[in-house]
């Protein structure tokens, strides 16, 4: 198993229920694909360096888990493809 993290940018624009049912759908998501959540970092809204879809802020959050590589694969499938998120990034940590 590596080590990975997640971040992830959410549109400011949603609800706090909406905001943290994206966060529980990617944590599922990695449990789901055989991967372990080992923290969960929500670091609110903050300002974006430039504009993205049209706005200047968004809801970011960082994601600690562990899988394989097939884990982290579909984890990046899933959030291409979510409406909700704007700008993600996946990187694998040194161990």
């Amino acid at each position: 198993m590596r080590a990975y993290e997640v971040l992830f940018i959410i549109r400011p624009d949603l609800e706090e229920e909406a905001i943290a049912a994206v966060v529980d759908k990617f944590t599922t998501l990695i449990n789901n694909n055989g991967g372990e959540v080992t923290n969960v970092n929500k670091w609110g809204k903050r300002r974006l360096a430039y504009e993205v879809e049209g706005f200047r802020e968004g809801y970011y959050t960082l994601i600690n888990f562990t899988g394989e590589p097939a884990t982290a694969q579909e984890l990046e499938r899933v959030l291409r493809i979510t409406d909700e998120t704007m700008k993600y990034l996946i990187t694998r940590k040194d161990a």
